[in-house]
Order: C-alpha cells, then structure tokens, then sequence
C-alpha cells in the first residue's frame, strides 16, 4: 500500500493514546488527519468534506439556537457524515471500455456497534440510486480503506 494507516499517524502525533469516549468522532476526525497528510501526494483528498448533520437540540439555549439554524439552512437528518465529490469512471482490464461510472463517494461513520437508523437507509438508498457509492464504516482504517479502493489507487 502507497500510505499509511490512520493508526500509524496517530502514532506520530501522539493521539492514539487517549481514550475513546465518542469513538464516531474520533474515528472521522483519523479520516481527516489521513486525508490532509495524503492530500499532497493526491490532491482529490482536497475535495473530501463532511456534512455538519448531527446537531444537538438539548442542552444550553446556545446549542439549540445553532442546531436550528443549522436546520433552518437544510441540514438535514440521515445525510452521511463525509462525502468526496470526484466521479470516478471505472475500466475493464481486458477491454479497457468504461464499465462503470459513479457520481461521488459517501461514508457513513459508525462506532463499532453502530446502527444505521432509518433515515439514513433511505439516504443510501436513494445517493445510490443517483449513482453514488454509499459505505457504511465502523472504523477509520475502514473508510481510508474504501477510499483508496474507490479512488483506484491499489487497483
């Protein structure tokens, strides 16, 4: 493989000690970490985003107004938590013919015993009937892994 895990980064950084008390959170920001540091090398990471769509509607008055606001703006629920806007056209070794062709990449990050509620399958189900790939991880090695097979870089 042409890069490093999410794990062995940390490492470099010092963080793969702490404890994991918002194991999603922290499993999406290794994403990330990995992204900025591969970015230089594949300039597409640049692109990849996430969507602010878990916001908090208890709490201090501040917490509600901003999730409101956030709603109001159309935030909505179930939209998965990172999106890589590339298309990706994909070939047929012996013929070397486009096959296939997708839309983007969305990953939904879930801790380890995560569910997918029913908002988001109804968002997967229909990013994937608009063409996009749509995957469900439960860890950041995970999502690194299926961006990397998305974007074609170990095929």
């Amino acid at each position: 493989m042409d890069t490093m895990t999410a794990s062995d980064y940390l490492k470099m950084q010092d963080k793969a000690t702490k404890k994991n008390k918002h194991p999603e959170h922290d499993a999406q920001v290794e994403v990330f970490e990995w992204a900025k540091v591969m970015s230089m090398k594949h300039p597409e990471l640049e692109l990849l985003h996430a969507t602010p769509n878990g916001a908090f509607y208890g709490g201090d008055k501040g917490r509600w107004s901003r999730a409101k606001k956030m709603r109001d703006e159309g935030v909505k629920s179930g939209v998965p938590d990172i999106f890589l806007p590339v298309p990706m056209a994909y070939t047929d070794k012996t013929t070397g013919l486009a096959n296939s062709m997708v839309a983007g990449l969305w990953i939904e990050m879930k801790a380890e015993e995560g569910k997918v509620s029913p908002e988001q399958e109804w968002w997967i189900s229909k990013l994937e009937e608009y063409g996009y790939t749509v995957m469900v991880c439960y860890s950041a090695d995970e999502a690194i892994k299926v961006i990397i097979d998305y974007l074609s870089w170990e095929k």
